[in-house]
């Protein structure tokens, strides 16, 4: 395991999900949890994340499309953040969520918008009307 894909991933983790989230995933290892964590930093964070060819902002709503398909609300709540730190609209995260119902059906979209407003609401966020 590089050292250097840790720290590089460590970075776009922060960089993306915000320094709060990091800290509290960083804070919480024990010998359990850290091999996942340090996996995490190096593969998905280290490796992943850090590929030219898409945007990071293009990145998160890929990862928010997928989370809501696979009906994972609580790991779609901190990329919905994710989401938002890297650019993407409101428009876009809902846009991104709405598409998930054609192909991932209408109870995984529920459940995702519905993950998505809890998040929104604890960041003071609305679309107008």
């Amino acid at each position: 395991m590089s050292e250097q894909d840790q720290l590089h991933g460590l970075q776009r983790r922060t960089e993306v999900m915000g320094e709060a989230f990091a800290q509290r995933a960083m804070s919480n290892l024990d010998a359990f949890n850290r091999p996942l964590q340090e996996w995490l930093n190096e593969h998905a964070w280290g490796s992943t994340w850090q590929r030219d060819g898409l945007a990071l902002k293009t990145r998160s709503l890929l990862t928010c499309a997928m989370l809501a398909a696979m009906g994972r609300s609580h790991e779609l709540k901190g990329h919905i953040r994710g989401a938002i730190n890297n650019g993407a609209s409101l428009i876009e995260i809902r846009e991104t969520l709405l598409h998930c119902a054609v192909y991932a059906g209408a109870p995984a979209a529920v459940e995702a918008f519905r993950a998505a407003r809890e998040v929104l609401d604890e960041l003071g966020l609305r679309l107008p009307e």
